[in-house]
């Protein structure tokens, strides 16, 4: 992918991230147009390129990206709709990629917009009805909560060590002021250990909280960021994805998911090991998932995640800086513009634009991004890419 590094992320935009704000995905998703347009110099007539994230409160309606483009005001020559929850934003940078190098447009908006908790239209209670309602596994809390449990019983799960990353990505969401009001309050490790069980063992603050907001991002050619005179340009050079991980094996161990394929794969594309990682921006809708990808992608090994935790540093400030806008954790998940939250935070970083939080030396940064919930096989989707810069 991008192999002469021509294509890249000119630039970024993202709403405050709010609680039952009461605004259309169609709104939030022109403010992060208008962001983007007034940072490049960009015309719409420009953005001949538009991928947009399905929605838990706007995508009942079938024409979604057609009606999407046309609250934007934007014609594009190429219009994807991406259907794969949380990778959305991180698999719509590859794809726009993609799309740019076959000729089909030159410049790609790839937007995730959704106001889940104003509106929320979705069924995600999964596929095997007579296995998951009666017993009451329904939706990601009681999914990500026998994940844990059965996590807890191959391996030894330390409960500080999830303590730790919620302390540490809290304490980097105070720092954002793009962060849902609610969550933006000190949290000390004793918090996280006497919060109350939702879905045992997970705890209330194991889990994220369900907002609206919008992010995007803007895909082009060096030529065209240069045509603007813009200076900051961030190069996506690997990607690597997987969807319904052992799908042939109704029996495979669900702590094991997708990310122990493609978290080597796109390092390997990159030409970087764990240990060259500059900063990670894991998809985070529950704290478990965190220390599962640092297993899975390869920082330590299988069952080790409790103790590589607690030996390292995740602070904006530290040796393994992570979800320095405090993730979806701790600034709020705005539904299925999640996945974004990430990147975008990714990418200010990589821009020098992290006011208060910005980590030093910030050559590369590795993004991920999980799509669906756990049914059996661990996630559905599994993305991993890499930026550099």
């Amino acid at each position: 992918m991008n192999r002469d590094k021509n294509i890249g992320i000119a630039a970024y935009g993202e709403t405050k991230i709010t609680m039952g704000g009461g605004r259309s995905a169609y709104d939030m998703g022109a403010e992060v147009l208008a962001q983007i347009l007034e940072k490049t110099g960009f015309e719409l007539a420009e953005i001949d390129g538009l991928a947009v994230a399905e929605t838990m409160s706007d995508t009942a309606n079938p024409f979604w990206p057609a009606y999407m483009a046309d609250m934007l005001g934007l014609s594009p020559t190429w219009l994807e709709s991406l259907g794969l929850g949380g990778v959305s934003a991180v698999g719509g940078v590859a794809r726009a990629i993609a799309a740019i190098e076959a000729g089909f447009c030159t410049t790609v908006l790839v937007l995730s917009a959704d106001a889940q908790s104003s509106k929320n239209q979705s069924e995600q209670g999964g596929q095997r009805f007579e296995f998951q309602y009666p017993t009451g596994l329904r939706g990601p809390v009681g999914a990500f909560g026998l994940l844990t449990q059965r996590y807890r019983h191959l391996h030894n799960l330390d409960d500080r060590a999830l303590a730790k990353l919620a302390v540490t990505q809290r304490s980097h969401g105070l720092l954002n002021p793009n962060a849902c009001d609610k969550l933006r309050k000190p949290l000390v490790e004793d918090d996280y250990m006497r919060g109350k069980y939702v879905s045992d063992p997970l705890r209330m603050l194991d889990s994220v909280m369900v907002c609206d907001g919008a992010n995007g991002v803007l895909v082009t050619t060096r030529e065209k960021a240069s045509e603007k005179n813009l200076t900051k340009f961030v190069v996506p050079t690997a990607y690597a994805e997987l969807t319904n991980y052992k799908a042939f094996n109704p029996e495979a161990e669900i702590t094991e998911g997708g990310f122990t394929v493609v978290g080597p794969k796109a390092l390997a594309k990159a030409g970087i090991k764990p240990t060259d990682v500059a900063m990670f921006h894991p998809y985070d809708d529950f704290l478990i998932a965190i220390l599962l990808q640092l297993e899975q992608i390869g920082f330590c090994g299988i069952g080790e995640g409790s103790r590589f935790i607690l030996d390292n540093d995740f602070t904006y400030t530290g040796n393994i800086p992570l979800n320095t806008g405090g993730g979806q954790i701790s600034a709020g998940q705005p539904g299925l513009a999640g996945g974004g939250v990430n990147l975008t935070e990714a990418v200010r970083q990589m821009f020098g634009e992290a006011v208060g939080r910005q980590v030093k030396n910030v050559h590369n940064a590795l993004v991920t991004g999980i799509g669906t919930i756990p049914i059996g096989r661990n996630w559905s989707s599994s993305g991993v890419l890499v930026l550099e810069q």
